[in-house]
């Protein structure tokens, strides 16, 4: 019988635009960089017969879909590509679960294990389809983490929390430096060993019981938002859910609320106005706002703005964004505010300010705040600058000055240099996107910076 050709995965090759050859030589180097050995000898041949119809091994194919991911500038799925199979267990969606622990260790798991965090990466990378539980959920959180039986006989101190408040604090800053890409495995890692065995100790007070979850929710937070930034949307997911439910078990409110702007934000990206709309108002819920300081509730309210420009609600969204402000400017250095809001100050609220104004289709306005963003950032937000920069380009090129927009998105791209962000990238991706109709112009500003963004991007 003869086999059917593979038109899915032969349309995601010619979008990239590789011959065989080259794409057989990059899926090589992405198996021999997970030790991948049976990968070694792959050549034109193989993939000559993979878009023919036949199906590779397990292991070829996901290499294919992350070589495929990596040339393209975003998630390649086995179904995008017509190799997904039955012979593997459907990834369930995220879920809210009374066990917090487990879900912090089989978690961390799997996203420690390269084949199961690919498997997460196959699942549909939305918003949509998460269920909140009701508010009387969240409030009973306290009570079932006071009567969980510790599962060792160490007692945890003021000290450990300390120790645990140091680490995310680290890595919270190599993430506002490098994105979320550096440094996540030993993120990860340091979650899913030292902070699970703590969270499963006896705590002497219950002020450090909740001390120390609030701590390991904030890592949790992390762990999903460094997923979010890197391109894993489905892996981000799951642990903003764990962190909010930690979050709620230690009585943080604030940080509760912090974790689902968190998830409002990255439906907002992932094109899910609706659901951001939704998780948004449940991170401004009374006592997630009320009990924050003033620069996170200027936090919680301007990705509520943005959700609502996306869903064209453009009254309800400036509201939201004049509040946001003056949320901000009744901050002061005098507040008692939580590290994880040292990022946010003028010159974010300028930058997803602009966002806004993009959706609602004012890009004067949307350029303005941009350009007050790149102005007004300080030097270590090296990832979030160049984010800003790519943006930049993208509103000014819209409006038709091309030339404006090449230098910009020039200076974004020497931003980006060590930067290891799946948001940045995106940002070159879409670049390259708005120059197609121009780069074919030899020796053009907008062919030179075409090669620049194909060199960025790993494309040949």
């Amino acid at each position: 019988m003869a086999r059917m050709r593979n038109e899915k995965l032969a349309a995601a090759i010619a979008e990239l635009g590789l011959s065989q050859a080259r794409l057989a030589a990059r899926v090589k180097a992405v198996a021999e960089e997970h030790g991948v050995a049976s990968l070694a000898s792959v050549g034109r041949s193989h993939i000559t017969k993979w878009v023919g119809g036949v199906t590779p091994e397990p292991p070829a194919a996901r290499i294919l879909a992350e070589t495929l991911s990596r040339g393209l500038g975003r998630l390649v799925t086995l179904a995008d590509i017509g190799l997904a199979t039955d012979t593997e267990p459907e990834p369930q969606p995220p879920a809210w679960s009374d066990d917090t622990l487990t879900t912090l260790v089989t978690l961390g798991s799997a996203d420690m294990d390269l084949d199961r965090r690919r498997l997460l990466a196959s699942t549909i990378h939305s918003t949509i389809g998460l269920a909140l539980p009701a508010e009387q959920w969240f409030e009973q959180a306290m009570d079932r983490a006071r009567a969980r039986k510790p599962l060792s006989g160490h007692t945890v101190t003021t000290q450990d929390v300390e120790d645990v408040r140091e680490m995310c604090d680290f890595f919270s800053r190599r993430d506002q430096k490098r994105g979320g890409r550096a440094g996540r495995t030993a993120l990860v890692a340091y979650l899913r060993t030292d902070v699970a065995d703590l969270l499963g100790s006896h705590f002497p007070t219950e002020d450090i019981r909740r001390s120390m979850t609030s701590a390991a929710a904030e890592l949790a937070y992390l762990a999903g938002w460094t997923a979010f930034d890197g391109g894993e949307h489905p892996l981000a997911l799951r642990w903003l859910t764990a962190a909010t439910n930690l979050a709620e078990e230690a009585g943080d409110a604030p940080l509760a609320g912090h974790t689902l702007r968190a998830m409002a934000h990255q439906a907002v990206d992932l094109g899910n106005p609706g659901e951001a709309v939704r998780l948004a108002e449940a991170s401004l819920s009374s006592r997630r706002y009320a009990q924050a300081c003033w620069r996170e509730r200027s936090l919680l309210g301007v990705v509520h703005a943005r959700g609502l420009a996306a869903s064209g609600e453009k009254k309800a969204a400036v509201a939201a964004l004049l509040q946001a402000e003056r949320d901000l400017s009744r901050a002061s250095e005098s507040d008692n505010e939580p590290n994880r809001v040292f990022f946010f100050g003028e010159a974010s609220l300028a930058h997803e300010t602009a966002a806004a104004l993009r959706d609602l289709g004012d890009l004067q306005g949307a350029e303005s705040q941009f350009r007050h963003s790149v102005r007004t950032r300080r030097g270590e937000f090296t990832r979030t600058h160049s984010v800003t920069l790519g943006y930049l380009g993208a509103v000014q090129a819209q409006q038709g000055h091309l030339d404006v927009a090449c230098e910009t998105w020039g200076q974004a791209l020497d931003a980006m240099a060590g930067v290891q962000s799946g948001r940045a990238r995106e940002t070159v991706v879409q670049m390259r996107r708005a120059l197609s109709p121009f780069r074919s112009r030899a020796g053009s500003r907008a062919a030179e910076l075409d090669a620049r963004a194909r060199t960025a991007l790993g494309v040949g």
